[in-house]
C-alpha cells in the first residue's frame, strides 16, 4: 500500500471512530486550498467568494422558486377556465328548466292526475315530474359546485400572481446583491500576490481515478473529468461551473434529472451517514445548504469551489461543515 492510501485509510478509519464516538470535529469554514497561514489578502478573498457563492445559490433558488409559481399560476388560469365554462353551461341548463317550469312542464300531483286519460298515464307523468324534479336538482347542485370551483381557481390564480410578482422583485435584488458581491471577490482577486493565485489555481490530484460500476459511478466519472475546469458564479458548463451546474450535469450526464441548486440536491435520493459515505454521494455544506460536492470515496469528494480555484478534489471534511449526504442510487 502507498504512503497515500495508507493516510487516507487512517483518515477514514479516524473519522469513523470519531462519528461512532459521537464527537463533533471542528470543521473549517474556508476553502480546503487556503493553509491556515495565508495571507490576510488571500483570507478576504476567500470570505468574499464564498458570501458571493451563497448569494448565487440564493439567486438560483428564487428563480426557481419562480418557475414553481408560474406552474400554479398556469394551472390555476386553466382551472378556472375550465371552471368558469362549466358554470356557463350550468346556468344555461338552470335557465332551461326555469323556462319549462313557467311553460307548465313541471306540474303538481293534483294536475298531473286531473289531465291523466289512464292510471298508466298518471304514472308515466309521476315519473316525468321526478325526473325533472331531480335533475333540476342535481343541476343546481352542480352549479354550486361549479361557482365554489371557479372562486377557489381565481383565488389562487390571484395568491399565484402576487407571489410571482413578489419573487421577481426579490430576484431582481438578490441579482444586485450578487452582482455586487461578485464585483468585490473579483476586486480582492486581482490584488492577490502571484503566489496567493498560485495557492488557489493548485489543480490537486489529477490522476486516474477508478469509479465503481452504476449511476453513481458514471456521475463521478463525469465529474472527475472536469477536473481544472473554472469556476465561475452562475456558470453551467460545459467548461465552468459553479458547485451546483457540476452535480446536476454529472447526474444528467448518467441518465439522471436532480435539481440545478444546492437547496434542491439536499431533498433528492434518500440520506446517509458520515461514516456510510460512498463514491457518487452529494455532500451538502454548511447550515443554509449552499455548497455542495460530489464524493470521490469516504475520504475525498470533488466539487467546483470557487472562482480563482479550478474543480479539483478535496478532502471531505476540510471543504466545510457537513450539513447533509445524499445518495441518488442505491
Amino acid at each position: 500500500m502507498s504512503s497515500q492510501s495508507a493516510q487516507r485509510t487512517i483518515r477514514a478509519a479516524l473519522a469513523a471512530a470519531v462519528i461512532s464516538a459521537g464527537i463533533v470535529t471542528p470543521q473549517a469554514a474556508a476553502d480546503p486550498a487556503v493553509p491556515s497561514n495565508a495571507s490576510e489578502a488571500l483570507k478576504k478573498y476567500t470570505e468574499l467568494a464564498g458570501q458571493a457563492e451563497k448569494l448565487n445559490e440564493e439567486h438560483l433558488r428564487a428563480q426557481d422558486d419562480l418557475k414553481a409559481k408560474q406552474s400554479e399560476l398556469g394551472k390555476a388560469t386553466s382551472d378556472l377556465t375550465g371552471a368558469r365554462q362549466a358554470e356557463e353551461h350550468l346556468r344555461g341548463q338552470v335557465d332551461l328548466l326555469t323556462e319549462a317550469s313557467f311553460e307548465g312542464a313541471r306540474f303538481n300531483q293534483l294536475s298531473a292526475l286531473l289531465v291523466s286519460d289512464s292510471q298508466q298515464d298518471y304514472l308515466n307523468r309521476m315519473s316525468a315530474l321526478g325526473i325533472l324534479a331531480d335533475d333540476n336538482a342535481e343541476t343546481l347542485t352542480s352549479l354550486s359546485k361549479a361557482v365554489t370551483d371557479a372562486d377557489d381557481a381565481q383565488r389562487r390564480a390571484t395568491d399565484a400572481t402576487d407571489a410571482a410578482t413578489k419573487i421577481v422583485d426579490d430576484i431582481a435584488q438578490r441579482k444586485s446583491d450578487l452582482d455586487k458581491q461578485v464585483d468585490d471577490a473579483r476586486a480582492q482577486y486581482q490584488q492577490l500576490s502571484s503566489a496567493d493565485k498560485a495557492i488557489l489555481s493548485n489543480p490537486g490530484d489529477t490522476s486516474r481515478i477508478a469509479v465503481p460500476a452504476g449511476t453513481a459511478g458514471r456521475a463521478l466519472e463525469y465529474a472527475l473529468a472536469q477536473r481544472g475546469d473554472d469556476y465561475v458564479f452562475g456558470a453551467n458548463g460545459p467548461d465552468q461551473w459553479d458547485c451546483s451546474s457540476l452535480m446536476q450535469q454529472s447526474y444528467r450526464a448518467a441518465g439522471v434529472s436532480i435539481p440545478r441548486t444546492t437547496y434542491g440536491q439536499a431533498g433528492v435520493g434518500r440520506q446517509v451517514s458520515r461514516s456510510e459515505v460512498k463514491a457518487g454521494d452529494l455532500i451538502i455544506y454548511y447550515s443554509d445548504q449552499h455548497h455542495v460536492a460530489m464524493a470521490v470515496d469516504g475520504v475525498r469528494a470533488v466539487h467546483a469551489s470557487t472562482e480563482g480555484v479550478p474543480v479539483k478534489i478535496a478532502d471531505i471534511d476540510s471543504i466545510g461543515p457537513v450539513n447533509v449526504i445524499r445518495r441518488i442510487e442505491g
